[in-house]
């Protein structure tokens, strides 16, 4: 296994840290641009009675998300060279984030549909403004699959390399589940251009509500809604008919997957040899899956697929051999505020304090440059002087930074579990 890394003028080892979560976008006003003309005078009117209903976009703070010279500095500070880069602003036309707008009408879907292309355009500029260090995550909505593969085309000629952000199919969306053939040209353009298919959390949510229950259930439901991506794709054999598909789920823990391939293992197994009795009540559950699926979850999860554990916590790493310690790729969550920053190098030390300098390695970096594309040997020159050193992240940490507000030092966030 690789170990990217380092050396610093004082001769010790570093890592290379690639956060593989991270945010950003335009300020609003400055989408404008990136629009087609045509909406200009539609752009106007909207925005000029547009309230945004996130504070941390409306805070002093919140240039982090297009300031690219901020950024570098702050994400160098904080020990990390490279971003994959996910939305976080408003698009135009949106009533929120796109991460947890819920999928447009028919009647919204054209100017929704503008907005995100203009975000696209302007992340390909906000990339190119730090060649080798961004890969930007396009997006897409499903409602025209014919014009969404146009803008995969037209995303990774720009240079986005960060791949597809994939929409969820929430309850109620009028969109074809995940699992439907109609989705195939979108897998087999991202097969194509060797660039992965990335699942969010957040963006499959059904909307509940604003009372302070449906706040703490959305909390409690929301990565499992975007769980679902994984099984709607291996059952719909999606990794069968595209076998080089690269599938990353982002922001959704990593603790979960073992025992969720082995639920998906279980059930593939039982209709599948249930499908050879006819007789039985559950022969038709399984009838023509073994076809459509080829090999089972857990191998498929092997080959195809990778999360993206974002702050990942200390009693998820015990788990890494059962997940793959070349499928786990740390993530920062830069800049939102349950985020690391700027304490990176604390929750890394909290996560990996312990474990083998080559699986650390892969986990806060290899592993993310080999599946985005990144240029290690670039990277490397970088972190000689920003990474953090080898001996850093041996050492356990003693004492929680007090106004550290990511769940990594929350209270039994920390605990291993061996």
């Amino acid at each position: 296994m690789s170990e990217p890394g380092g050396r610093s003028a004082s001769g010790e080892d570093r890592y290379t840290v690639v956060s593989a979560d991270c945010h950003a976008g335009a300020d609003l006003l400055d989408y404008r641009p990136y629009l087609a003309s045509r909406y200009h005078d539609e752009f106007d009117a909207w925005a000029a009675t547009y309230v945004n209903p996130y504070e941390d976009l409306m805070a002093d703070t919140a240039d982090k998300n297009w300031n690219s010279e901020r950024r570098l500095a702050e994400l160098e500070e904080d020990g990390i060279v490279a971003e994959v880069v996910f939305p976080n602003t408003i698009p135009p036309f949106f009533p929120s984030g796109s991460l947890i707008a819920p999928a447009p009408t028919a009647e919204e879907y054209e100017r929704r549909w503008a907005g995100l292309k203009a975000h696209n355009r302007w992340l390909a500029d906000f990339c190119a403004a730090a060649p080798g260090r961004r890969a930007g995550v396009f997006q897409i909505l499903l409602n025209d699959v014919e014009e969404a593969v146009k803008e995969i085309r037209r995303s990774v000629g720009a240079g986005l390399k960060g791949g597809l952000l994939l929409p969820g199919t929430p309850p109620g969306s009028g969109l074809p589940e995940l699992y439907s053939s109609t989705y195939d040209p979108i897998w087999a353009v991202c097969e194509e251009l060797d660039v992965p298919v990335n699942h969010h959390a957040g963006s499959a949510s059904p909307p509940l509500g604003d009372e302070p229950a449906a706040r703490a259930v959305f909390m409690v439901e929301t990565t499992w809604f975007s769980h679902r991506a994984l099984w709607h794709l291996v059952f719909g054999g999606a990794f069968r008919r595209h076998p080089g598909l690269k599938l990353v789920l982002t922001e959704q823990g990593s603790g979960w997957i073992p025992g969720v391939l082995d639920m998906l293992d279980y059930y593939h197994q039982r209709l599948v040899a249930a499908a050879a009795r006819t007789s039985t009540a559950e022969s038709k559950f399984g009838a023509g899956l073994a076809a459509s699926m080829g090999r089972g979850p857990s191998e498929i999860w092997r080959e195809n697929c990778f999360v993206g554990a974002s702050f990942m916590r200390a009693h998820e790493v015990p788990l890494r051999d059962r997940i793959g310690v070349d499928k786990i790729m740390w993530g920062s969550d830069y800049p939102h505020d349950e985020g690391t920053y700027p304490y990176s190098r604390e929750a890394l030390r909290v996560a990996y304090a312990g474990v083998p300098r080559a699986e650390v390695a892969a986990m806060i970096g290899g592993n993310a440059a080999r599946v985005y594309g990144f240029d290690l040997d670039f990277l490397d020159a970088i972190a000689a002087k920003a990474g953090p050193t080898v001996r850093e992240l041996a050492e356990p940490l003693d004492e929680t930074p007090p106004d550290a507000t990511s769940p990594v030092f929350a209270r039994g966030g920390s605990v291993r579990v061996w």
